[in-house]
């Protein structure tokens, strides 16, 4: 009961400012707000893979993502591709440099990069449709796809879960949670289509959030992997209720990304 309260006050707290800067802030202020989440997150994740200590090359990765994140918020292609083909190369060189006082680790150098690609670039594409036509309302669309069909996840699994998804991953998911993840993010996707997006044919809100809900639950299970490797319950501790940034955002990562290519490439 006690955790299941702290969730609905950090939301309670947390929700109406974000909400407020995502419709009325500035693009600048929006693009220093996935700054803020995206360091935040990271951070988390090479703590998650690193341990304390490699703090040279979580510094290396921390820059190239700030970089990132610059490059999409002025809308420069150009130089957001040229940061992606040589965040590897930067990130390899750094490795050599570190390991001219100790041995080469590889796998420290393969964890900056990932993290770079699997955090930061997933997040930038909020910068990306936010800058479409109608992007703010997009990015609610997006927000309602996650957040709806985790709310729905969470009381259908509570009440009705009884069949295990995947246990050896995710003890707590069941097949009953994810049918309600899919059902109340394609509902949630029709009435939001009908209220803010009404040119917007039905069929596609559907696609959406059917095919939406599906693959941010594979982005979760994708964290939940990741932490049960490493032996934990939740990637920090920095949200009462919820765990850390990264447990609330690991299935935008793989939302935002798909809603935005399938507006870019579908629906155009």
């Amino acid at each position: 009961m006690g955790a299941h309260l702290n969730r609905w006050l950090t939301g309670l707290l947390v929700l109406p400012g974000i909400l407020l800067l995502i419709g009325y802030g500035s693009a600048f202020l929006f693009s220093l707000l996935i700054s803020v989440v995206a360091i935040l997150a990271l951070m988390e994740y090479y703590r998650m893979v690193m341990g304390p200590g490699c703090q040279g090359e979580k510094v290396l990765g921390l820059a190239v993502s700030l970089g990132l994140v610059l490059a999409a918020q002025r809308g420069d292609q150009a130089l957001l591709l040229a940061i992606l083909s040589l965040t590897v190369p930067v990130v390899f060189i750094g490795g050599l440099w570190r390991g001219s006082s100790r041995t080469f680790d590889v796998i420290t150098v393969v964890a900056v990069a990932v993290g770079v690609f699997y955090i930061t670039l997933g997040l930038a594409h909020f910068i990306f449709l936010r800058k479409l036509p109608s992007g703010t309302i997009w990015v609610f669309f997006v927000l309602t796809l996650a957040f709806a069909g985790d709310t729905a996840a969470f009381y259908a699994g509570s009440l009705l879960g009884g069949r295990k998804l995947l246990p050896t991953i995710s003890p707590g998911k069941t097949v009953e949670g994810t049918l309600g993840l899919i059902g109340g993010s394609t509902a949630a996707c029709l009435v939001f289509k009908w209220a803010f997006l009404p040119g917007l044919p039905w069929y596609h809100a559907a696609a959406l959030g059917i095919f939406g809900s599906v693959i941010g639950q594979l982005g979760d299970l994708s964290e939940s992997a990741l932490k049960r490797h490493f032996g934990l319950k939740d990637s920090g501790s920095l949200l009462p209720g919820h765990g850390g940034i990264l447990d609330r955002i690991d299935c935008l990562l793989f939302i935002v990304p798909f809603v935005y290519y399938y507006r870019m490439f579908i629906l155009s």
